[in-house]
C-alpha cells in the first residue's frame, strides 16, 4: 500500500505502519512496538506529544506521503499454543506465526518465526506445521477458528499493545485539495479511530466468552516471560538505533513520553485497573 500511495498509483489508502519496516524500522511506531503504549497512551503520544509530527515528517521526506491515525485494536492478545508455556525455556524451538519486530524479539527468544498470510493460519495451525500463532484478539480470532486448532489463549499480546491504522495520502495528491476536503480527511481518519477501539473493546468481550464455552484456556504469560521478552526487545531498539537514524531520533524522544505516561498511568490507571480486575483474576 505504501509503495503504491507514494508513486501516486493510488491517492489514498489504508493500511498498518509497521508491514513496512523493511524501509525504515522507524515507522513501526505509527502502529505498535513491542512493550510500547496501549491505545490510549499511543493516541496522546500521537496527538499530544509530539508523535504524529515526528511521522508525518519521516513520510513526507522518505516517502512524498502525509498519514493520519485512523484505527486502533487496542491491546491484541498473545497467541494460540498447541501446548502451555511457563518459562522462556518453553519458547526456544517453537515455530509460531508472528511477523514484524514482534518476530524479530520472539527470533531472539529461540522461537522460530514464520509469517504467513491470515488464511493460511488455521491449516498450519491445525496440522501442526506450527506451534503457535497470533493474529488480533477474540473477536478477530474467532473468525479465523483458531480455537478448533490450539487450546491454549495466551494474553497480553506485549508485541501490539495499541496498534494504531493508519491513512497513507500522497502529498502531492493531499496539496492539491482545498482546505475544506483536508479537513474531511482528517476529521474521517480520527472518527475511524474512535469508532474502531469502541467497537473491538466492545465485541472482544463476547467473543471471548464463546470462545470460553467452547472450552478454551486462557493463561497468562509468566512475568519470567515477559521480562525476557521485554530486555529483548529493548535490546533490538538500540541495535536499531544504531543502524537507522530514523529510528533514533524517533525511538529517543518516544522512550522518554513513554516513561512519563507509564509513571502517570501506574499512579492513576494501572491502581484503579488492579481494584476492579479482582472478581476476574482472584
Amino acid at each position: 500500500m505504501l509503495d503504491v500511495v507514494a508513486q501516486g498509483a493510488v491517492p489514498i489508502g489504508h493500511t498498518a505502519s509497521y508491514y513496512y519496516v523493511g524501509k525504515t524500522p522507524a515507522v513501526a511506531f505509527g502502529t505498535s512496538v513491542p512493550f510500547g503504549l496501549t491505545a490510549q497512551q499511543q493516541n496522546a503520544w500521537l496527538y499530544e506529544g509530539g508523535g504524529l509530527d515526528l511521522l508525518q515528517e519521516l513520510y513526507r521526506e522518505r516517502f512524498n506521503v502525509i498519514q493520519f491515525p485512523a484505527g486502533n485494536t487496542g491491546v491484541q492478545m498473545g497467541g494460540w499454543f498447541r501446548k502451555e508455556i511457563s518459562t522462556p525455556d518453553d519458547m526456544r524451538g517453537l515455530k509460531m506465526r508472528i511477523p514484524g519486530l514482534g518476530g524479530q524479539v520472539m527470533d531472539r527468544l529461540g522461537v522460530t518465526v514464520q509469517v504467513l498470510p491470515g488464511g493460511e493460519i488455521f491449516q498450519a495451525l491445525q496440522t501442526g506445521a506450527i506451534d503457535a500463532a497470533e493474529w488480533v484478539g477474540p473477536y478477530d480470532d474467532e473468525k479465523l477458528g483458531l480455537h478448533k486448532a490450539a487450546k491454549f489463549y495466551y494474553y497480553p499480546g506485549w508485541w501490539e499493545p495499541g496498534p494504531t491504522l493508519e491513512v497513507q495520502v500522497n502529498l502531492d495528491e493531499w496539496n492539491k485539495l482545498p482546505d475544506v476536503y483536508k479537513a474531511a480527511i482528517r476529521t474521517a481518519a480520527f472518527e475511524a479511530n474512535m469508532v474502531m477501539l469502541a467497537r473491538y473493546d466492545a465485541r472482544n468481550n463476547e467473543a471471548l466468552q464463546r470462545l470460553l464455552n467452547e472450552g478454551v484456556e486462557l493463561r497468562p504469560y509468566s512475568d519470567e516471560i515477559l521480562k525476557a521478552a521485554e530486555e529483548a526487545a529493548f535490546s533490538l531498539y538500540d541495535e536499531l538505533s544504531q543502524q537507522d537514524a530514523d529510528f533514533k531520533s524517533i525511538f529517543e524522544q518516544w522512550k522518554q513520553f513513554r516513561e512519563g505516561i507509564y509513571r502517570w498511568h501506574s499512579t492513576n490507571e494501572v491502581s484503579f485497573a488492579k481494584y476492579y480486575s479482582k472478581p476476574f483474576t482472584g
